[in-house]
């Protein structure tokens, strides 16, 4: 059967467009910021010593908030090609890429792209990835290292050799066509036309049209197969990626597929592993506040919590969104809540989920259909949409910081010195001072200090005079008369210090 091979590395270094080099077309420009939301795959034909080999291609998207579709994509495949750019050399990401295929045990092929910008150092790439073991053949290691500039189009025949080479050199790549078909689910979403539509990756068997199939709680026959060009195809061989059209409902990305005798097996399959899947939700959204730190909540007072929907264009896109927002972290104090995620546009149902729990809609590449919009906008829904993964996560890590308590911090205003004490039968005692530093105000809280230490906190200024005049503040260098209400026990030489708490903002 075909190699199956993944494209990785970091962030901008060019995977894709790699991709379109190899396919001769064009994806990058679809995406929104020009990075790959959701995995495409295709199959070219590559000519090795004469002889014609087809590879298959699963473009991964190389951001780390995509890490559980990349760690997916890494066990479908059978060798990954690194792509590191000549003149940023080994960035984070592609160190992660690497360490995905590593422990995957999948033979690596590097890419060093890029080498006609200037200041490219393809040396250097092989140098710094010595270091993770992976030795160019040129240093006496068993790592293929390709020079390539995928714009310019340059030594790609080259980079296909090399993943034939290497396939046949490390792996035993064989599979009977002869039995059902079985494999995974790389990408899935909701079309407007045509339901649920599934990109699956044939590992063992053959898919035909017509066939029974369970894709993880997703069900479904096969009505029509499409292949990376969107022609039909009537079966689909090992190591072939083909999109799949005809399932009930839409599978998760790197979900397993399976063909079975007849629908209903199917549909009964489907239900058990619904009926799981959904156990083990209830179980996670219940964890939040389990009894251990039960006595944590009751004295925090009340833990708040952001409810959060979250509906995507793409399976994979939702729960790599989910799986981000999970992960951040805000304190103990804030509380994300995942109520509900799915694939499709923004429905009713949904405004009436948020409504119920008080939650905020997030739609990744979708819309709310029109009677989900005005039902929103009527009941105070709050919907927000993102095309790019990371702008959602930044908002919603702003938002839970706004929702943690204010914290507030004491600021000094100014302290006054007693230079002499009166006492008035109507009032009680009276301080005169004068004032040494900032400035005193009226009815901001005080403490008395005596000989360095508190003597007295949370004092009030009640009365503040200035000659015979009561007055709202006094300002350094002039002297006042103070009275604290009914507090008496001031001496000369003691010092009132005024303050007020101030709201400190979140780091």
């Amino acid at each position: 059967r075909p190699p199956v091979v993944t494209v990785m590395g970091h962030v901008d270094h060019g995977k894709t467009r790699l991709l379109d080099a190899i396919r001769k077309t064009n994806v990058t420009e679809g995406e929104a910021g020009g990075i790959t939301q959701h995995i495409g795959a295709y199959q070219v034909v590559a000519e090795v010593a004469g002889n014609e080999r087809a590879i298959t291609f699963i473009d991964t998207p190389g951001h780390e908030a995509f890490t559980a579709m990349r760690a997916r994509g890494a066990k479908a495949t059978d060798i990954a090609i690194l792509v590191v750019a000549a003149d940023d050399g080994v960035m984070p990401q592609t160190i992660e890429a690497l360490n995905h295929a590593q422990a995957a045990d999948v033979p690596i092929v590097v890419a060093v792209n890029k080498i006609d910008k200037e200041g490219a150092d393809p040396m250097k790439v092989r140098g710094q990835l010595t270091e993770y073991g992976l030795v160019a053949e040129e240093f006496g290691g068993d790592t293929m290292f390709v020079d390539i500039s995928a714009r310019e189009g340059l030594n790609i025949e080259a980079l296909l050799e090399a993943v034939i080479l290497t396939a046949d050199a490390s792996l035993d790549l064989r599979a009977n066509p002869d039995m059902d078909a079985q494999g995974v689910a790389i990408e899935a979403n909701l079309d407007r036309g045509r339901g649920a539509v599934a990109t699956v990756l044939v590992q063992r068997g053959t898919l035909r049209v017509g066939d029974s199939m369970v894709v993880g709680d997703a069900y479904g026959r096969v009505r029509a197969m499409m292949d990376e060009n969107g022609e039909s195809v009537a079966e689909a061989g090992p190591s072939r990626p083909v999109q799949v059209l005809g399932l009930t409902s839409v599978p998760g990305a790197g979900d397993t597929f399976l063909v079975v005798e007849e629908d209903r097996v199917a549909r009964q399959i489907a239900e058990r592993r619904a009926t799981r899947e959904r156990n083990a939700a209830m179980a996670r959204s219940r964890k939040r506040v389990s009894i251990e730190d039960w006595e944590k909540v009751i004295k925090a007072g009340e833990v708040q919590q952001l409810n959060l929907i979250i509906k995507g264009d793409g399976a994979g896109s939702v729960e790599a969104l989910e799986d981000s927002l999970l992960k951040l972290d805000v304190g103990e104090e804030v509380d994300l809540r995942v109520v509900h995620r799915g694939v499709g546009s923004i429905t009713e149902s949904d405004v009436d989920l948020a409504m119920a729990s008080d939650a905020v809609i997030l739609g990744f590449n979708v819309r709310p259909d029109g009677r989900a919009k005005t039902k929103a906008d009527r009941e105070g829904v709050e919907i927000r949409f993102y095309s790019v993964i990371y702008q959602a996560i930044e908002e919603i890590e702003a938002a839970l910081k706004g929702m943690l308590k204010p914290e507030y911090e004491e600021v000094q205003l100014g302290t006054a010195e007693i230079r002499a004490v009166f006492r008035s039968s109507k009032i009680g005692n009276i301080a005169g001072c004068i004032v040494r530093s900032g400035l005193i105000r009226r009815n901001t809280k005080a403490r008395l200090i005596r000989g360095g230490s508190v003597v007295a906190d949370n004092l009030t200024i009640e009365g503040l005079r200035r000659e015979k005049d009561d007055v709202t503040e006094v300002r350094e260098g002039f002297e006042c008369g103070i009275n604290l209400g009914n507090f008496n026990d001031i001496k000369e030489e003691d010092v009132i210090e005024t303050f007020e708490m101030r709201e400190k903002p979140r780091s």
